[in-house]
């Protein structure tokens, strides 16, 4: 099964618009998230509404941040880009009046839903300024600069 990515290509994307001098084209979010332009204007939308990114048009425009980065964590980030599933695992369905199936489901329902509020209670408590630092200790602890970390952006 797929893991859903969306929330880690997106917050590789912010981190690397936090380094960025100036505006960032949708298209090059898209060649370093590995996507399609549509997809990145669709999530940054998401963002835009909830006051994390901005953008301009024309010439020079793209997109840039418009918060600070300590005010900002990932659950918020989370929840801006539709709070996707947390985990990827279900239940069986196929025969609901099955007694057995409901005991199943409800005990991993009950832990899905306690392992999901203490992932997002978790998410909460990381900024995007701490992984921006996190970022920059690794950079320069492993001698790379602006350039090496680029992705054509």
């Amino acid at each position: 099964m797929k893991r859903d990515s969306k929330l880690s290509g997106v917050l590789h994307a912010l981190l690397h618009m936090a380094e960025m001098e100036g505006p960032v084209t949708s298209e090059s979010l898209a060649m370093a998230m590995q996507t399609n332009p549509v997809v990145v204007r669709r999530v940054m939308a998401g963002l835009r509404e909830a006051g994390f990114v901005s953008s301009a048009k024309g010439h020079g425009g793209g997109w840039v941040l418009s918060c600070p980065l300590d005010a900002v964590t990932l659950g918020d980030i989370h929840q801006a880009v539709g709070s996707p599933a947390l985990l990827a695992m279900g239940n069986r369905t196929e025969s609901p009046g099955c007694i057995v199936e409901q005991a199943v489901n409800a005990a991993l329902d009950g832990a899905c839903r306690e392992a999901e509020a203490l992932l997002l209670e978790r998410f909460h408590s990381i900024t995007l300024a701490d992984l921006s630092k996190d970022f920059h200790r690794r950079m320069t602890g492993g001698g790379f600069t602006h350039k090496d970390i680029e992705h054509a952006l």
